[in-house]
C-alpha cells in the first residue's frame, strides 16, 4: 500500500539520498590508496581491504570495532530517517561480528530552512534504534549545512579471533543474503513521487543483530553488509580481497515488493549505474541489463552477505576458485 507524505519533504532538500550518495567505489579507492601507513600488530582490520569497520585489539580476546556512517535523507519522514540512518551505522559493527556499545550523533542541518523540531524527530528515531540495539548514545557533533545529513560514529566490541571479514571468503562455500534487495529503486521512486513504501522502511530499520549472531553461531568467517555499492559491488570487493571469484544465482535473490516495477518505470539512481559500471569489467553475465541493475542497486541499511549458511536466509550463489571473471551472474 502506498500513500503521500506531508510537507516538508526531507528528500527534496538533498541532491541524492541514503547510501546512493556515496563517492563511487573506484574513485574512492584512488583517493585512499596509500593512506594505510605501516602495519601494526594490534590493528586487526584496517584500510587495506576496504572492510566495513576498523578493528583494533586492546587486550587478549577483546577488540574494539569502530565505524562512522551518515547520509542525506532517504525518506521524507524525519523520525524514519533517523531510524534508518542509525540502523545503517550500527550495521557495520554487526557485519564484522561485533556488538555496538556506544555511538555519537553526526548531524548536518539547514537551520534557516528546516525547523529544528524536525531535527529533534531525526534524533529521536536514531536514539530509539540505538536503544533497541543496546547501544548507548552519548552526544555527538552538529554543523549548519545546506543539506540535511544524519548518521552515527559507532564503537563496538568483538572477539578478534571470531571476526567476520571481507578477506576471508573461501572457495566452495555458499553465499547467503539476509535481507531482500530493492530499497534503492523504491527510495528513488519515493523521492521522485512522494509515494511511501512501508516494506522498504521496515527492511531498512531492521537491525542486522540477529543475522550477525546467527552467522557467528554457524562459524561464519567472511561477511559484509550490502549498502551503497550494491550486492555486486560489495561481493566484488569481498571476492577480490579474498583472492576468489563468486557466482550469483539471479533467480534466487529476493526482492522487496514493488522493486521490479520501480526499475521498469525508470527509478534507477546514478549511484546504481556507477556500481554496475565499476564491476562490469570483472563480470560475466547471462542475465538482462535490468537484472544486473537490480543486483547493483544502491542499498541503504541492507542485509548481510554471508559466506556460509544462515538459518532463514536464502542461498544466492557460491564462492569459487579464482578465474578470469571475478563475478559470474546467471
Amino acid at each position: 500500500m502506498t500513500g503521500v507524505t506531508a510537507k516538508p519533504r526531507l528528500t527534496q532538500y538533498a541532491r541524492g539520498g541514503g547510501c546512493a550518495c556515496k563517492i563511487p567505489p573506484g574513485e574512492l579507492e584512488s583517493v585512499v590508496q596509500g593512506l594505510a601507513g605501516p602495519a601494526h600488530p594490534d590493528v586487526v582490520v584496517g584500510l587495506g581491504t576496504g572492510d566495513d569497520a576498523a578493528v583494533v585489539r586492546i587486550e587478549a580476546g577483546v577488540a574494539v570495532v569502530v565505524t562512522a556512517d551518515f547520509f542525506t535523507p532517504v525518506v521524507d519522514d524525519a523520525y524514519d530517517f533517523g531510524r534508518i540512518a542509525a540502523a545503517n551505522a550500527l550495521s557495520d559493527v554487526y557485519a564484522m561480528g561485533g556488538r555496538p556499545v556506544v555511538a555519537v550523533n553526526l548531524v548536518g542541518w539547514p537551520r534557516d530552512v528546516l525547523p529544528v523540531e524536525l531535527l529533534a524527530e531525526v534524533l529521536r528515531g536514531g536514539a530509539e534504534v540505538a536503544r533497541a540495539a543496546g547501544c548507548h548514545v552519548a552526544g555527538g557533533h552538529s554543523i549548519d549545512d545546506p543539506e540535511p545529513k544524519y548518521g552515527m560514529a559507532v564503537t563496538g566490541v568483538a572477539d578478534p579471533e571470531r571476526l567476520m571479514r571481507n578477506d576471508a571468503a573461501q572457495a566452495g562455500m555458499p553465499l547467503s543474503l539476509t535481507k531482500p534487495l530493492g530499497v534503492g529503486v523504491l527510495n528513488n521512486r519515493h523521492k521522485s513521487t512522494g509515494e511511501v513504501f512501508p516494506q522498504a522502511v521496515a527492511a531498512m530499520t531492521t537491525l542486522n543483530a540477529e543475522a550477525s549472531r546467527a552467522a557467528l553461531a554457524a562459524g561464519v568467517r567472511a561477511a559484509t553488509d550490502v549498502t551503497g555499492f550494491g550486492l555486486l559491488g560489495h561481493l566484488f570487493s569481498m571476492a577480490r580481497a579474498s583472492g576468489v571469484s563468486a557466482v550469483v544465482d539471479a533467480a534466487a535473490v529476493p526482492y522487496l515488493e514493488g522493486a521490479r516495477e520501480a526499475l521498469r518505470d525508470g527509478f534507477v539512481s546514478g549511484g546504481t549505474r556507477r556500481n554496475l559500471d565499476w564491476v562490469r569489467p570483472h563480470l560475466s553475465a547471462t542475465v538482462s541489463e535490468a537484472e544486473l541493475l537490480l543486483l547493483a542497486d544502491a542499498q541503504t541499511s541492507g542485509g548481510l552477505l554471508v559466506v556460509g549458511e544462515v538459518p532463514g536466509a536464502p542461498v544466492v550463489g557460491e564462492v569459487v576458485a579464482a578465474r578470469e571473471h571475478v563475478l559470474t551472474v546467471r
